[in-house]
């Protein structure tokens, strides 16, 4: 049966474009299942701040930002470098892979010849293993999320949260606030989503020098990887109901959100009732 995808709201009209910062929005506008939505202005999504502009820094200045979570791991900061300072901002670096995790098979993806990664990515792979990624920071990285979300429950909002691309680490942490709060499913989807438009995507970088480097059977074995496909984020949405239940067992049990800290998670995030 085929899946189906959920609906792509229009891009905001206001919506800025920065000129190296990838992948940046407000997820304000998102719809609760009580029929509030989360506020504009308090929870921000992005690729790595690393090689911001002056205009990109100036414009993230002004949004009044507490805290930038930089979800990378040591290897990814040591590739792009630190994130742009930002005054007044607090900057909390929360890696939600490690760096020694794939670290052979991005070397592959960046250097490796096309037979080799006809090898490892063709046949549904790399999309597999997109998709077992998801699973495991749901049931690893309990740690790491409820860390991320009791620190925006008391102080830590407006926020920004960020990784390499913003599609994967981010899109994961994303979701889970948004279910914390209680934001309609369909609704998160749309917004993960969102991350494949073209203005939005990473720049694929390969270092091989073969001519073959970048042709288009290349690009097509690699695409899974730097995809926001809604089939990653639904097999972490169905690790958690396999591993705790339901989404409420897993934020009590799995992130330890009491239900007081989830209601002041609300009233941070989200319009009044």
């Amino acid at each position: 049966m085929t899946q189906q995808l959920p609906q792509v709201p229009p891009a905001e009209a206001a919506e800025p474009v920065l000129t190296e910062v990838r992948n940046f929005r407000d997820v304000g506008g998102l719809p609760t299942t009580d029929g509030r939505a989360v506020r504009p202005g308090r929870l921000f999504r992005s690729g790595h701040l690393a090689h911001a502009t002056e205009d990109d820094a100036a414009f993230l200045a002004s949004l009044g930002l507490h805290t930038v979570f930089d979800f990378r791991n040591e290897s990814d900061r040591k590739v792009e470098g630190a994130d742009v300072d930002l005054p007044g901002v607090r900057n909390v670096n929360i890696p939600l892979n490690d760096p020694a995790d794939g670290k052979e098979f991005w070397k592959l993806v960046r250097d490796g010849e096309i037979a080799q990664l006809r090898e490892v990515l063709g046949d549904g792979k790399a999309a597999a293993r997109m998709s077992d990624s998801y699973r495991k920071m749901v049931i690893e990285r309990t740690v790491e999320h409820s860390r991320i979300l009791h620190s925006m429950a008391e102080e830590s909002v407006p926020a920004l949260m960020h990784c390499a691309a913003g599609k994967d680490r981010a899109g994961l942490a994303v979701a889970i606030t948004l279910l914390a709060v209680g934001v309609e499913r369909e609704a998160i989807e749309a917004d993960y989503v969102k991350s494949n438009a073209p203005h939005r995507r990473y720049k694929v970088r390969r270092s091989s020098t073969s001519p073959d480097a970048m042709s288009p059977e290349v690009m097509e074995l690699l695409s899974p990887l730097f995809d926001a496909r809604v089939e990653y984020l639904r097999a972490a949405f169905e690790a958690i109901e396999a591993t705790w239940g339901s989404v409420d067992a897993y934020l009590a049990k799995g992130l330890k959100l009491a239900p007081e800290t989830r209601e002041r998670l609300r009233e941070q995030l989200l319009t009044e009732a």
